[in-house]
């Protein structure tokens, strides 16, 4: 048996699904990430929403202003509701800044942000977005409050992913974090236009971790954890070599006292730890020879863009998540698994 090694170096990684916020919280969490990516797909749900490229351009200027000197390029998305306007689309691919279109089922997202109340009503647009080669990604969950919370990903799959693509088979739809056995065998089963991103936390913790000696808020993200079938299938998907999926956190901040509270925020924020996060999940599958394909070739393969050309390097090096992360005056952020130790350490 070869020895586990003690660094591994691989072409630096993007990360295809990410939160910032805005204000003092983006100044807080950005570094963290292009500290380890060269790019992210950045989501739309701000307040309000970023439904036009304009907006997507402003926030992307954002984006680059708090990023300074770090060489870090922003993937803008815009964010799909009813009242979405088509022509949006033309514009998004000539912007050459904005990648994709966001959809969040109506009730999925942040609170007071309207999403989709019924995918057909935005067949419109995916026949613009395929015409004009402009990736769709979904939030793949209904929100019928008669289906089981555990359920409403299989359950959106079967009611409207699977139409959808059967509809618009030249659309590039891109499952995000997926969490189920059926998640997986959809995107294995779809045709080449359509991938999935995996996080960190539907790799590593199942349902369970919810309730470890007690609620555990920073581990309440959506879609929730699984059982133990579903983690495992996840990771086996993640670490197969695949190309179909790729690299997407999810990282998602939220205030501390936003997720400590009687009606806590869904969320974990990753960002400052995923790549350790990813190494780990991929050395407990025996499968660190694939994260350089899953963390920085697929996405861009699938996206249509360069892959990177520098790297990253980790090593075996033990650490420990900080506790709190701290944001503008007197805020702070709890990172998913603070005070724990991770066995893997990204070198500047």
């Amino acid at each position: 048996m070869n020895p586990m090694p003690e660094t591994l170096t691989i072409k630096r990684p993007d990360d295809w699904h990410l939160h910032l916020r805005d204000g003092d919280v983006l100044l807080a969490v950005l570094p963290y990430t292009t500290r380890c990516f060269a790019r992210a797909v950045v989501m739309p749900n701000l307040h309000p929403a970023i439904t036009t490229v304009a907006a997507a351009q402003s926030y992307r200027e954002r984006i680059c202003a708090a990023a300074g000197t770090r060489r870090f390029t922003p993937l803008m998305t815009l964010y799909l509701n009813d009242q979405f306007d088509v022509a949006q689309v033309k514009l998004a691919k000539a912007s050459r800044i904005v990648h994709a279109v966001k959809l969040y089922p109506k009730g999925i997202a942040t609170a007071g942000q309207p999403g989709v109340s019924a995918i057909e009503r935005c067949y419109p647009v995916f026949d613009a977005m395929q015409e004009h080669d402009l990736p769709l990604l979904v939030h793949a969950e209904v929100t019928d409050v008669s289906v089981d919370i555990f359920d409403r990903e299989g359950a959106f799959i079967d009611r409207s992913l699977e139409p959808l693509v059967r509809n618009f088979p030249g659309l590039r739809v891109v499952v995000e974090h997926i969490s189920t056995l059926e998640a997986v065998r959809f995107v294995e089963a779809a045709s080449s236009k359509v991938a999935a991103t995996v996080t960190p936390q539907h790799m590593l913790l199942n349902r369970n971790s919810l309730f470890e000696g007690g609620l555990r808020p920073h581990h309440y993200c959506i879609p929730v954890l699984k059982r133990e079938e579903h983690r495992l299938a996840v990771l086996a998907a993640a670490t197969s070599g695949n190309p179909k999926f790729f690299l997407g956190t999810d990282s998602a901040p939220h205030l501390k006292r936003l997720k400590e509270t009687a009606c806590g925020c869904a969320g974990a924020f990753t960002a400052n730890s995923a790549i350790a996060l990813y190494a780990q999940a991929f050395e407990q599958a025996n499968a660190l020879h694939q994260l350089e394909g899953f963390a920085s070739f697929h996405g861009p393969d699938f996206y249509g863009l360069p892959r990177n050309e520098d790297s990253i390097t980790l090593a075996r090096k033990p650490w420990t998540v900080p506790v709190e992360i701290p944001v503008g005056q007197g805020e702070s952020i709890v990172p998913f698994r603070a005070g724990h130790e991770l066995a893997w350490q990204l070198m500047e």
